[in-house]
């Protein structure tokens, strides 16, 4: 053993009985060798030992920084930039089971954890991190933006609050807080925080976009333009921000945008994810000039390249659908009767993306009896949860009516803070809720349900056309939107007979043909008045986050009937899939 080990092992004797002691050994070593992480580590937990706790922080972090001349820690570091997961981890693990307060590996096998989805994982990690360095802002940061992706937001904007004010001029935090404030509807202030930073670095091309993000939400249009044009000249092959005009739908390219999409498909080292988005683009801009066999070709490059990172299983999806059949008879149904949480709040829109949902979202947005938020993400996420303590759908049947009661009033908990009116009703309109139809009812059993519905093929066709940032996995072949409509027709028909009168169904077509008389329909089913307003929601000036945003800030139009035509000789693969949902569908387009 070393001179240097030799002291180290004699300063842990000593700590228990003798910090004092242990401290006056290490400090000679760190005097010597700065660059030594071990021993800094001792020395924070002497120096916790002896109550100096702003010292041991200060030496935590001295250890932190020393961390990056470790050999170990480098060869996973550089395992993780290249995306190595399967050799960083047990470098990872096998230094934290030797050395478990290594507050700099604890972060990085919490960066592991978070690129392969574990992120409840992560934020046990990064928790323990900073229960070690309290101060090691980089930690808090990323347990910040794993809050955040875990829809957390509350809890994320209280990290970012206290990195705000220990670093107030860090512009990455500031950026996060942005991006986290757009997700509670805080939108004033995420403005000007994306400002303040682009102020700072105007050559930053992702910050531009998710200010143009931003603008887009508010409605501010020409600025979104603006914005993302901004972020296509510093950054010419970020294909998102090429998406993200085409995805304003009202936008239009013209042949030197073409040009330099093209031109920026053949650039060496451009990634996929920037690949498949310039396709999506690209083919949107074909279609502005009239190439609706061109764009197609390009539509089936993106959805192949999309399709590989996101695997589907069409079978899995119809199971589902026949247990959820199986479980929801009438009788199960009866016994749900006079349970769950009575609120008359929530009015869930579901259906498939892309059929009309934003459309009547912004309809009864425009009622005063009515605030409307997002696609809430809480339904889902009570529903995984159910389904890692039990198995999920005869965990419904299993509930006890205390149960159903306290999810319900669980989920009332959990979209408050997306709340920003006095308004007795607020509108969920995650379209995946179909399939969660029966959850609802069993702990909101008052909950109004709407059901957008639209011709399958123009459905199919703009689900094809439209690349989703995440959860809409079926929406990248042409047979697997298919069946994937057809479930959800037999799923919400079993619902209409189980439940009848539960489920009130807004049909695209009609609606388009006489506002009027459907909006008075809708009302009447949600057991309000008709207002005036509602037939006038173009004028609406609240914020809307999804791929319509534009086209809900115009009047109601005919732009999207019958789109399908165009690629008539192309979705033989949809028809097919559809069966009987295209066969008995009652408006003809």
């Amino acid at each position: 053993m070393s001179r240097h080990a030799a002291v180290l092992a004699e300063a842990r004797g000593l700590l228990p009985d003798n910090p004092a002691a242990a401290l006056a050994a290490i400090r000679p070593l760190i005097r010597s060798d700065p660059a030594d992480a071990g021993a800094w580590r001792l020395a924070a937990r002497t120096l916790r030992a002896l109550g100096r706790i702003g010292e041991a922080e200060e030496a935590e972090l001295a250890a932190i920084r020393a961390a990056v001349h470790d050999p170990e820690l480098q060869r996973a570091a550089l395992a993780l930039a290249d995306n190595r997961l399967s050799e960083a981890e047990p470098l990872l693990k096998a230094r934290l089971k030797a050395v478990p307060t290594d507050v700099a590996a604890i972060r990085m096998l919490a960066e592991l954890a978070g690129r392969i989805g574990r992120h409840r994982d992560a934020e046990s990690l990064l928790r323990r991190a900073l229960e070690l360095a309290p101060r090691f802002h980089a930690a808090r940061s990323n347990l910040a933006t794993v809050l955040h992706r875990q829809n957390r937001t509350a809890e994320a904007l209280a990290e970012l609050d206290a990195l705000m004010a220990a670093e107030p001029e860090h512009m990455g935090h500031a950026n996060l807080r942005a991006a986290a404030l757009t997700k509670v509807g805080e939108f004033d202030e995420a403005l000007e925080l994306y400002e303040t930073v682009l102020a700072r670095s105007p050559g930053h091309a992702r910050i531009w976009m998710s200010y143009g993000h931003a603008l887009k939400t508010v409605g501010r249009s020409e600025d979104s333009v603006a914005a993302y044009r901004r972020a296509i000249v510093a950054q010419p092959s970020l294909g998102e921000a090429w998406w993200s005009l085409a995805n304003l739908k009202t936008a239009r390219f013209v042949q030197a945008d073409i040009a330099a999409m093209r031109e920026a498909l053949t650039g060496a080292g451009l990634g996929e994810e920037d690949r498949f988005h310039l396709h999506f683009a690209l083919a949107k801009a074909l279609e502005d000039v009239g190439e609706a066999d061109a764009a197609f070709d390009h539509y089936l490059i993106a959805n192949r390249l999309r399709r590989a990172a996101q695997p589907y299983d069409a079978a899995e999806t119809a199971r589902a659908v026949d247990r959820t059949i199986a479980l929801f008879t009438p009788a199960l149904v009866a016994g749900l009767a006079g349970s769950g949480c009575e609120a008359l709040d929530p009015v869930f829109i579901v259906g498939l993306p892309r059929a009309g949902s934003t459309l009547i979202e912004q309809i009864l947005a425009s009622h005063s009896q009515i605030e409307g938020t997002m696609e809430l993400p809480d339904i889902p996420a009570m529903v995984a949860r159910l389904g890692s303590e039990r198995r999920y759908l005869e965990g419904i049947a299993e509930l006890s009516a205390d149960e159903r009661r306290a999810l319900g009033e669980e989920y009332l908990a959990r979209t408050r803070i997306q709340r920003k009116t006095d308004r007795p009703l607020f509108i969920d309109k995650l379209p995946n809720n179909w399939a969660h139809v029966g959850f609802i009812k069993a702990i909101l059993p008052n909950a109004a349900i709407i059901d957008a519905r639209r011709h399958p093929l123009d459905c199919g066709v703009s689900n094809f056309r439209q690349h989703f940032a995440r959860g809409q996995a079926f929406s990248y072949d042409l047979g697997d939107i298919g069946t994937y409509y057809a479930d959800y027709v037999r799923l919400m028909a079993h619902f209409d007979a189980a439940m009848p009168g539960a489920v009130h169904r807004v049909f695209h077509e009609a609606l388009v043909a006489d506002p009027e008389a459907e909006v008075r329909k809708l009302l009447a089913a949600l057991g309000l008045e008709f207002e005036e307003a509602t037939l006038r929601f173009h004028e609406n000036t609240r914020a809307v986050r999804t791929a319509s945003s534009e086209q809900v800030r115009r009047p109601v139009n005919r732009d999207g009937i019958g789109q399908w035509r165009r690629y008539s000789e192309l979705i033989d693969p949809l028809r097919q899939a559809l069966g009987d949902a295209l066969e008995s569908y009652p408006h003809p387009t």
